[in-house]
Protein backbone atom coordinates (compact mmCIF):
# COMPACT_ATOMS: atom_id res chain seq x y z
CA UNK A 1 0.00 0.00 0.00
CA UNK A 2 1.90 3.31 -1.15
CA UNK A 3 1.57 6.52 0.70
CA UNK A 4 -1.61 7.91 -1.45
CA UNK A 5 -3.80 4.69 -0.09
CA UNK A 6 -2.50 5.20 3.27
CA UNK A 7 -3.61 8.94 3.48
CA UNK A 8 -7.07 8.40 1.90
CA UNK A 9 -10.51 7.67 3.61
CA UNK A 10 -12.53 5.10 3.64
CA UNK A 11 -16.18 4.67 4.35
CA UNK A 12 -15.61 2.96 7.08
CA UNK A 13 -13.07 5.41 8.23
CA UNK A 14 -15.46 8.58 7.72
CA UNK A 15 -18.45 6.32 10.14
CA UNK A 16 -15.52 5.99 12.95
CA UNK A 17 -13.95 9.26 12.39
CA UNK A 18 -18.15 10.38 12.95
CA UNK A 19 -18.45 8.49 15.73
CA UNK A 20 -15.24 8.88 18.11
CA UNK A 21 -16.28 13.02 17.51
CA UNK A 22 -19.64 12.44 18.63
CA UNK A 23 -18.53 10.30 21.62
CA UNK A 24 -16.11 12.86 22.59
CA UNK A 25 -19.23 15.50 22.66
CA UNK A 26 -21.40 13.20 24.77
CA UNK A 27 -22.22 14.57 28.25
CA UNK A 28 -22.44 12.42 31.68
CA UNK A 29 -26.46 11.98 31.64
CA UNK A 30 -26.38 10.87 27.71
CA UNK A 31 -23.34 8.23 28.43
CA UNK A 32 -25.21 6.65 31.46
CA UNK A 33 -28.12 6.62 29.97
CA UNK A 34 -26.85 4.08 26.99
CA UNK A 35 -24.68 2.54 29.48
CA UNK A 36 -27.63 1.18 31.86
CA UNK A 37 -29.82 0.45 28.73
CA UNK A 38 -27.20 -2.03 28.01
CA UNK A 39 -29.04 -5.50 28.39
CA UNK A 40 -25.69 -7.04 29.04
CA UNK A 41 -22.91 -5.00 30.50
CA UNK A 42 -19.42 -6.34 28.23
CA UNK A 43 -16.43 -7.56 30.61
CA UNK A 44 -14.16 -4.65 30.06
CA UNK A 45 -10.29 -4.61 31.15
CA UNK A 46 -8.57 -1.09 30.86
CA UNK A 47 -5.68 -0.85 29.02
CA UNK A 48 -4.38 2.51 29.48
CA UNK A 49 -6.08 5.30 31.67
CA UNK A 50 -8.30 7.10 32.27
CA UNK A 51 -5.86 9.77 32.51
CA UNK A 52 -5.85 13.61 31.90
CA UNK A 53 -2.80 15.86 30.77
CA UNK A 54 -2.27 18.67 28.57
CA UNK A 55 -2.22 18.78 24.51
CA UNK A 56 -0.60 22.17 23.09
CA UNK A 57 -3.47 23.78 20.65
CA UNK A 58 -2.15 25.99 18.25
CA UNK A 59 -3.82 28.50 15.87
CA UNK A 60 -3.23 30.58 12.56
CA UNK A 61 -3.91 34.35 12.22
CA UNK A 62 -7.36 34.15 9.57
CA UNK A 63 -7.10 30.45 9.00
CA UNK A 64 -3.83 30.79 6.52
CA UNK A 65 -0.91 32.53 8.63
CA UNK A 66 1.72 31.00 10.76
CA UNK A 67 0.96 28.76 13.15
CA UNK A 68 1.47 29.61 16.69
CA UNK A 69 1.22 27.76 20.13
CA UNK A 70 -2.31 29.39 21.40
CA UNK A 71 -2.30 28.06 25.20
CA UNK A 72 -2.93 24.07 26.53
CA UNK A 73 -5.56 22.36 26.75
CA UNK A 74 -6.25 19.75 29.06
CA UNK A 75 -7.53 16.88 27.80
CA UNK A 76 -8.42 13.20 29.24
CA UNK A 77 -8.19 9.73 27.35
CA UNK A 78 -8.42 5.98 27.86
CA UNK A 79 -8.62 2.75 26.12
CA UNK A 80 -10.10 -0.53 26.74
CA UNK A 81 -10.46 -4.25 25.48
CA UNK A 82 -13.46 -5.87 25.86
CA UNK A 83 -13.80 -9.74 26.38
CA UNK A 84 -14.02 -10.52 22.78
CA UNK A 85 -10.96 -8.45 21.85
CA UNK A 86 -12.03 -5.63 20.12
CA UNK A 87 -10.27 -2.56 21.76
CA UNK A 88 -12.08 1.03 22.13
CA UNK A 89 -10.19 4.35 22.42
CA UNK A 90 -11.76 7.82 23.51
CA UNK A 91 -10.41 11.05 24.38
CA UNK A 92 -11.97 14.43 25.28
CA UNK A 93 -11.39 17.81 26.37
CA UNK A 94 -11.74 18.49 30.28
CA UNK A 95 -11.13 16.15 33.16
CA UNK A 96 -13.99 13.44 33.45
CA UNK A 97 -12.20 10.44 33.46
CA UNK A 98 -15.56 8.16 33.51
CA UNK A 99 -17.30 10.11 30.72
CA UNK A 100 -13.84 8.82 28.58
CA UNK A 101 -14.13 5.13 30.15
CA UNK A 102 -17.45 5.48 28.78
CA UNK A 103 -16.83 6.63 25.52
CA UNK A 104 -14.06 4.21 24.84
CA UNK A 105 -16.21 1.29 26.06
CA UNK A 106 -18.93 2.62 23.44
CA UNK A 107 -16.52 2.97 20.65
CA UNK A 108 -15.63 -0.55 20.91
CA UNK A 109 -19.43 -1.83 21.32
CA UNK A 110 -19.78 0.46 18.29
CA UNK A 111 -17.31 -1.93 16.49
CA UNK A 112 -18.73 -4.93 17.38
CA UNK A 113 -21.37 -6.14 15.16
CA UNK A 114 -23.77 -7.40 17.80
CA UNK A 115 -23.56 -4.30 19.61
CA UNK A 116 -23.16 -1.71 16.78
CA UNK A 117 -26.96 -0.68 15.95
CA UNK A 118 -27.58 -0.28 19.46
CA UNK A 119 -24.82 2.20 19.55
CA UNK A 120 -26.18 4.38 17.03
CA UNK A 121 -29.77 4.15 18.10
CA UNK A 122 -29.31 5.14 21.65
CA UNK A 123 -26.24 7.49 21.94
CA UNK A 124 -25.03 8.68 19.00
CA UNK A 125 -28.45 9.78 17.33
CA UNK A 126 -29.25 10.93 20.47
CA UNK A 127 -25.86 13.23 20.60
CA UNK A 128 -26.33 14.13 17.23
CA UNK A 129 -29.74 15.62 17.76
CA UNK A 130 -28.50 17.76 20.77
CA UNK A 131 -25.71 19.05 18.82
CA UNK A 132 -28.26 19.55 16.16
CA UNK A 133 -30.61 21.85 18.88
CA UNK A 134 -27.89 23.86 20.13
CA UNK A 135 -26.69 24.38 16.63
CA UNK A 136 -30.08 25.32 15.30
CA UNK A 137 -30.22 27.60 18.65
CA UNK A 138 -27.36 29.57 17.98
CA UNK A 139 -27.75 30.02 14.31
CA UNK A 140 -31.66 31.74 15.60
CA UNK A 141 -29.79 34.33 18.07
CA UNK A 142 -27.02 35.41 15.47
CA UNK A 143 -29.74 35.93 13.60
CA UNK A 144 -31.64 37.71 15.68
CA UNK A 145 -28.67 40.59 15.79
CA UNK A 146 -28.18 40.59 12.17
CA UNK A 147 -28.58 44.21 11.11
CA UNK A 148 -29.20 44.62 7.21
CA UNK A 149 -27.53 47.89 5.92
CA UNK A 150 -28.78 49.32 2.89
CA UNK A 151 -28.96 52.80 0.59
CA UNK A 152 -31.19 54.87 0.37
CA UNK A 153 -30.96 56.80 -2.93
CA UNK A 154 -32.28 60.66 -3.14
CA UNK A 155 -33.19 62.02 -5.77
CA UNK A 156 -30.76 65.63 -6.37
CA UNK A 157 -27.87 64.62 -7.61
Amino acid sequence: MDRAEQITASPDTDERRRSVGLLARATTGELQTAWDGLADKPQVKPVRGPETGLVMVRGRIGGGGAPFNLGEATVTRATVLLATGTAGHAQALGTSKENVRLAAIFDALWQEAATHDYVEAKLLAVIEARIAGEDKLKAEETAATRVDFFTIVRGDD
